[in-house]
């Protein structure tokens, strides 16, 4: 066990989640001090994501710096890349508290946020005031195809690319986007000052109809100029400890169906689109079966708040101690390995 899981987490888990929150992000200011503890940087790591290259495969999740205030101290940690956000046309206050629960046991949180966002013109201020020194995506979110607009011109040109969450479990009204045609018109509506990667946070699924229904969205990205996907969202779930008495459930649970939906994504994209595997990674072991079920890079939250700051340089040793291991010069070469399933492409 490391020293943040035997004395940090303990004491900060005392503490309501987003009070928590705050006191960590105060520890952050020290950022030579975490570069030094966090650095392992070696060619072999590098990735790339929808033409985006990256120093390695591991990236912040949206949700954990919202308002894109912490994004550079984060970086510090050894982030391959970030997401921030998700951001907001408008202010918005979010879901009443309490809001965010933990399963200690089960390595989760539970979240009914709802969005609570500073807006764009705060988020916009912010980036170009000071942006992370690895690249940065940005989540945003409407209710509208305006909101969303307005979002993407604001946000595009201080980027690497946009993220469209359509599929968060706490915000009503959002999910009208999940419907194939509705889907397309935001595609169409955004095409035309479209300057970079466009990616769409999927939703997950649970039945045979919800698979379909996601797959149908996956074909829309593949014809709407998408270039990834996020696979994918909180899974929702009821919860009466939250004051709107339920919430998406993030952590350790989520990673069998992570691996399933990834693979099964990759399969019904083939190389059209590239993916970032999101859901239940806190171990070098699981980032490389999230990366070998078929996800060019991985997306982490939870696994980050239970784990500490040391878990990004954890997983980049690993993934590097697997290499020399199985005689693999990259990382695309590792995800090839032997014993990796091979990767799917559409007519396979």
């Amino acid at each position: 066990m490391s020293i943040y899981t035997r004395l940090v987490r303990p004491l900060l888990f005392r503490l309501p989640p987003e009070r928590a929150q705050r006191l960590a992000e105060t520890f952050l200011v020290a950022g030579p001090v975490w570069r030094a503890v966090s650095a392992l940087d070696d060619p072999r790591l590098h990735a790339e994501v929808a033409g985006i290259r990256l120093p390695n495969p591991i990236g912040l999740a949206a949700g954990y710096d919202k308002d894109c205030a912490m994004l550079g101290r984060l970086a510090s940690l050894g982030f391959g890349y970030m997401v921030g956000g998700t951001v907001t046309a408008q202010p918005r206050p979010g879901n009443p508290r309490p809001r965010i629960v933990r399963n200690p046991g089960g390595g989760s949180l539970v979240n009914s946020l709802g969005f609570p966002s500073r807006g764009v013109e705060e988020a916009a201020r912010r980036l170009s005031r000071r942006a992370p020194n690895v690249p940065l995506l940005l989540s945003i979110s409407g209710l509208t195809l305006g909101e969303f607009s307005l979002c993407y011109r604001k946000l595009s040109p201080l980027c690497g690319g946009v993220e469209l969450n359509v599929s968060s479990p706490n915000t009503e009204g959002i999910r009208v986007f999940q419907e194939p045609g509705r889907l397309g018109e935001l595609l169409s509506a955004l095409s035309a000052e479209k300057t970079g990667p466009l990616f769409l946070k999927l939703p997950p699924y649970f039945d045979d109809d919800q698979r379909d229904g996601v797959m149908r969205l996956v074909d829309v990205c593949l014809d709407g100029g998408v270039e990834g996907v996020t696979v994918s969202n909180t899974h929702p779930v009821p919860d009466e400890r939250l004051a709107v008495g339920r919430g998406g459930m993030s952590g350790r649970p989520l990673l069998p169906h992570t691996l399933r939906m990834v693979s099964e994504v990759r399969r019904q994209a083939g190389d059209g689109l590239a993916i970032n595997g999101c859901g239940g990674i806190s171990s070098g072991e699981d980032a490389l079966s999230v990366l070998r079920a078929g996800a060019d890079t991985l997306q982490l939250f939870t696994g980050f708040v239970y784990e500490g700051p040391g878990l990004m340089k954890r997983i980049k040793r690993y993934l590097l101690d697997r290499m020399e291991e199985e005689g693999a010069s990259s990382l695309a070469e590792l995800t090839r390995a032997a014993g990796a399933s091979p990767p799917h492409h559409a007519g396979a």
